[in-house]
């Protein structure tokens, strides 16, 4: 089996989920039937159903209502093609790929953030890991220090992983530490820094400014950085994972996404949503729960890995 194959396969199966729920009765919905406006009232409810977004929903079933009064669409099978095609087309090709320090000696700096339980620093693990795979080294910072379970859990993962972890007092400055992490990371070398920060709800101004303070003092410490701010959301949290990414980027400025739990939940289709609400690029998905479970988001095997048939390989 070739590499690609093999990904879109492990893709299609972290999708299972989301496409037997909504998006395989979508098909089934659309195919072999003729096209009628009642049929397109009932695609729109769907593709709300499917968290896949008012905005985006909005502008598909304006395209394919304007197409089917002009005559230029007749039946579901086309309305499928169409959906496909015009979901692929959200996402460009350069807002996908991880940004990397051009300043020779210095580290790439990437900021995770996200809210307790989005699974973060398990996406930071699998982050490190392919950062790893490719040859790069890599350190961490434990900027959590409110909670010693968290930094206990980074350090955990950081044995496995065979990288070195930044850490300071529990309860002191988490910008301290991201100030401790970069001066180490400098010093060492390190081709990546990934600082991972407390993780906070969205609807906490303090802590919300606790992180513009830790953005600041990497910028300060290391040019260009942070190369990337990172935001990991659960994915089985549905609309309110478009909430928080417009929240966050307020507060940071978040590059990326890391979409966790896309294996765990039936809302696959807050992919598109986030895309359509906030122009802020996934980047990763998590598909899995050891480290080697996260790909780089790829638009073309996500949106046909949803559509999929069960008998397709």
């Amino acid at each position: 089996m070739s590499l690609l194959k093999s990904v879109y396969s492990k893709v299609k199966s972290g999708l299972a989920r989301s496409r037997e729920a909504v998006f395989g009765g979508l098909r089934s919905m659309l195919v072999g039937r003729s096209l009628s406006d009642e049929l397109i009232g009932e695609l729109e409810a769907r593709l709300i159903q499917a968290d896949v977004g008012v905005k985006t929903t909005l502008r598909l079933i304006e395209g394919i209502r304007t197409d089917f009064r002009a005559g230029k669409m007749k039946t579901g099978d086309e309305v499928l093609e169409y959906l496909k095609h015009e979901l692929k087309a959200l996402w460009p090709e350069e807002d996908r790929r991880l940004k990397f320090s051009t300043e020779p000696g210095t580290p790439t700096v990437i900021l995770v953030a996200g809210v307790n339980g989005a699974g973060k620093t398990t996406s930071i693990a699998k982050i490190t890991a392919s950062l790893r795979a490719e040859g790069k080294s890599v350190l961490l910072g434990a900027c959590d220090t409110f909670r010693a379970g968290a930094v206990r859990q980074l350090e955990i993962w950081s044995e496995r992983l065979g990288v070195e972890v930044v850490k300071g007092q529990q309860g002191g400055d988490p910008a301290a530490v991201a100030f401790d992490a970069c001066e180490a990371a400098l010093t060492r070398q390190a081709d990546v820094l990934v600082i991972d920060t407390a993780g906070r709800l969205h609807t906490q101004d303090p802590l919300m400014r606790q992180l513009t303070k830790i953005r600041e003092v990497v910028a300060r410490k290391i040019p260009g950085a942070p190369h990337e701010v990172l935001l990991v959301l659960d994915a089985t949290t549905g609309q309110n994972a478009v909430r928080q990414a417009e929240e966050f980027s307020r507060a940071i400025g978040v590059s990326g996404i890391f979409l966790a739990k896309l294996d765990g939940t039936a809302k696959g289709g807050v992919v598109i949503a986030i895309q359509g609400e906030t122009g802020v690029p996934v980047k990763f998905i998590g598909v899995g729960e050891t480290p080697q479970d996260v790909e780089p988001f790829d638009p073309d095997q996500f949106v046909d890995a949803l559509f999929a048939s069960e008998d397709e390989g």
